[in-house]
């Protein structure tokens, strides 16, 4: 299965092993889902997990993001013309659509109303009841 992974899930789930977000992450870790993502969303995954008020180690961002850039794969995404309130917030949704991936994000809000678009707790709901 194909996902686009907001970076507030990366930051909870590096913040927290053992929450929803982390389970999520330990999903593309075992190759059960595969990330999408394009040069935009790498660059902010790391210019984000890099934050000093974080202080995340550096080689775990490293191997986080060596591990999505060799198990994931990489997307040229079409512009969409959509209006959004954080316009940061549009390469995810792009990608997303352009790969038909699922986008899950803690920010449903962020984004347009559209069952792509589904909260950590909603895709591991959908998952469970898929095993």
């Amino acid at each position: 299965m194909l996902v686009v992974i907001d970076t507030n899930v990366l930051v909870s789930a590096l913040w927290s092993k053992n929450g929803a977000p982390a389970q999520v992450i330990g999903m593309v870790l075992s190759g059960s889902i595969i990330p999408c993502f394009d040069y935009r969303i790498m660059n902010e995954y790391r210019e984000v997990l890099q934050r000093p008020k974080f202080r995340f180690p550096q080689g775990q961002i490293n191997a986080l993001l060596d591990w999505f850039n060799f198990c994931g794969q990489s997307v040229i995404a079409k512009p969409i013309d959509l209006p959004f309130s954080d316009t940061a917030d549009k390469k995810f949704y792009e990608v997303a659509k352009t790969c038909g991936a699922a986008l899950i994000t803690g920010n449903l809000k962020h984004f347009p109303d559209d069952p792509q678009v589904i909260s950590v707790s909603e895709f591991l709901e959908a998952q469970q009841n898929h095993s």
